[in-house]
Parts: structure tokens; sequence; C-alpha cells
């Protein structure tokens, strides 16, 4: 086990003129679960590849246990990497894949086999180790690939989207196996992914990227509750945060026929910097179906409803102009879609399509952004 540390790491590739990873500095404490999330192309599997030796770091510094590890080789940074495509030998059995490494280092016969052994029982691969990696399943595969490099005994775990090539049951099944395990051995691990969801329910804190920038660390909970900025508050969370620009006027943000009231925090807080519109978002259980005379309410128009048995999904525009969008447009991978705002209710409860509701931000769930930054105000 050990602690990781990222001292301003940068990467820039030849022919590039933005680094794709920018001054990325953070900590990782011994044994934590730190999961680094973000739309495909903001730096994440770089970031991971420097760590482990496999990109260059053009400048800052990457450490390990507290040692400057940004020149050495990758074989001697005692990490072991988990890749997306599994990358088993085709003509070697699960028992010589899992155990080729130790082999490669001298180790005997004997301590190979009892390591691999020990290791394929926590996996669930006792029956498979003289199988050929292609009379196995997918999740398999990818139980074989962890089980490689838990026998090594590494420092640190590094994950590069592991659950990509797996259909989705068995991505939420062997999430919950990876999350379990790490804690039973106690080895810091680093988990890139692109899916936020796996990122919630998987990491002890998670690394929000954008851009090659670092946006936000956090617990899940605080990413969830107080994102930092606009592209972390519309990337986290699924559904995606609905997201609007609105005007202000004497303390009220204004878009199409919406009225929402804005803190005195809020309003102090934009004022200072002279700015006359805010990013308003809410997630989609964040907002009540209420009668249409109640303060603060603001119709949407349904155009769809999905029906999820435990949950009810509204899809629907402003009524009367103005645009709420569910995610944000610095967001490629989300499904947003512009003047999209998305509710939660209840299963069986939610009108047909054409249906005018009106809709009211709970107390404490509505987030205010700059709009000209993006940067979090107080509430």
């Amino acid at each position: 086990m050990a602690t990781v540390s990222f001292d301003r790491a940068t990467r820039i590739y030849p022919g590039a003129t933005t680094p794709s990873v920018d001054s990325f500095t953070l900590d990782v404490a011994d044994g934590e679960f730190l999961v680094l999330v973000g739309p495909s192309g903001c730096g994440k599997s770089t970031t991971l590849r420097m760590l482990a030796g496999l990109e260059e770091v053009n400048d800052g510094r990457v450490l390990i246990d507290g040692k400057d590890v940004t020149k050495e080789a990758p074989k001697d940074r005692d990490i072991a990497m988990v890749f997306q495509n599994y990358a088993l030998y085709p003509h070697m059995s699960v028992r010589e894949n899992m155990g080729f490494a130790l082999k490669i280092a001298g180790q005997s016969k004997e301590e190979i086999n009892r390591r691999v052994e020990e290791v394929a029982r926590t996996l669930g691969l006792t029956e498979y180790l003289d199988r050929k990696p292609k009379a196995l399943s997918g999740g398999q595969r990818q139980r074989v690939a962890m089980g490689r490099a838990i026998v090594r005994k590494p420092k640190v775990f590094l994950m590069d989207e592991p659950l990509s090539n797996l259909d989705a049951k068995l991505r939420v099944q062997t999430r919950t196996q990876i999350a379990a395990l790490q804690r039973e051995l106690g080895v810091t691990t680093l988990y890139v992914t692109h899916d936020q969801t796996e990122a919630l329910t998987m990491g002890d804190r998670i690394a929000v990227l954008n851009r090659g920038i670092l946006q936000q660390v956090g617990t899940p909970r605080e990413l969830y509750e107080t994102p930092v900025n606009e592209f972390v508050a519309g990337f986290i969370g699924s559904p995606a945060m609905n997201l609007g620009t609105f005007d202000v006027q004497d303390g009220i943000g204004v878009t199409g026929k919406a009225r929402i009231p804005l803190s005195a925090a809020t309003q102090e807080a934009l004022a200072s910097v002279g700015e006359k519109q805010v990013v308003i978002g809410f997630r989609p259980e964040s907002l009540d179906l209420v009668a249409e005379s109640t303060p603060g309410a603001f119709p949407v128009r349904v155009t769809l409803v999905e029906e999820l048995g435990s949950d009810a999904y509204i899809y629907g525009v402003l009524e009367g102009g103005g645009s709420i969008s569910s995610g944000t447009d610095s967001n490629p991978d989300h499904n947003s879609a512009d003047n999209q705002i998305v509710i939660r209710t209840a299963p069986h409860t939610a009108p047909g399509a054409g249906a005018i509701v009106w809709v009211k931000i709970k107390e404490g769930e509505q987030h205010n952004f700059l709009a000209s930054t993006g940067e979090r105000l107080p509430n």
C-alpha cells in the first residue's frame, strides 16, 4: 500500500498547443479508492498513464509513497494496471495468465500456484484456472485481468475503464465486486471511468476533470450536493441537473414564464461583480408538482414520460419561452437537450404528453452559478 501524489503534473502531446493534462495536483491517501471521471478526452486516462510511467510528464512531478518516480520506468514503480480490453494472452490458461508476472519475476512454481489459487478463490475463478480466455465470458475475463494484477501485491492498482466492455447488468454486478474487493485488500486504487454513476457508487472520493483541468475533488455526496461549478453540476448525476440562464430582475431570476427567487447572499454576490444574469440549477428530484397558484411555481409542457417502475421521469419544455436544459453544453457525454427539463415523480402519477404541469424547486435544493464563469454562488 502507498500514497500517491501529483504535483502540478502536465502532459503536452507532440504537436499539441494545449496540455492534455494541465498542472494536475492531487494527493491520494494510503488505501483510498479514488475515481477519475469526466467526458471523453478530458485527460483522465492520460493522468493514469502518467502515474504508470506510460506517458511522459512534461512538467511537474509524480510521487508514490513520497518518492519521486517521474523519471522511473514503469517496471520500477510497483504498480499493477487493469485495462479496458483485458489484455490476456490467448494461448495461456487462466492460471498461466494470472501467474505470468510472478514467473517473470523469478518466483518459484510453488509460490506462484499458491498465490494464484488464493486470488482465484477470492474472485470465484477456481473452476476456470485451466481454461483459455476464449472459453470465458466477458465478466470472467475481466476478473482474470484483475486477478493478474492482484497476485503481484503491488503498492497501487490502476484501472482504466475496466467495465466498458461488459453489458449493463454485468457492469453493476462487477463494479460492486471491485469496490468490495478493494476495501478488503486495502490497496490504493485509482479508477478511470466516463460513467459518473460508476464514480458515485464506487469511489471514496471522486476527481472530476474537464479539458485537462481538475475541476473538483470530494466525496460522492459533496460533488452531488455542492458542485463547485456549472460543469460539475451538469456532469454529476443521472439524469443530469437542469440548468438555465436567467435574467436578474429585482432579486428574481427570469426566463420565459419562470420566476425563481434568489437569496440575499446570491443577490449580493451577483451585485459585487456586476452580473445581470445567473445560471440556476435544480435536479430532477428537486422539483415538486404543485398548483398553478403556488408562489415560485413555473409551467412545463410534457413531451415524454418514462415509467421505470419505482419512479417516473417527466421530460418537458418550459412553457412560454425561455430555456432550461438537462446537462451542460460543455459535457458531450451527457444526453443533454436544449430546452428540456427532467422531473422525477412517483410512478403512475404523471400526466400524458401535451399536458402542462406546474413545478417548484424544493427549499434548499437550488444551485446558483455565475453566468460568465460557471462558478458556484452562495445560496
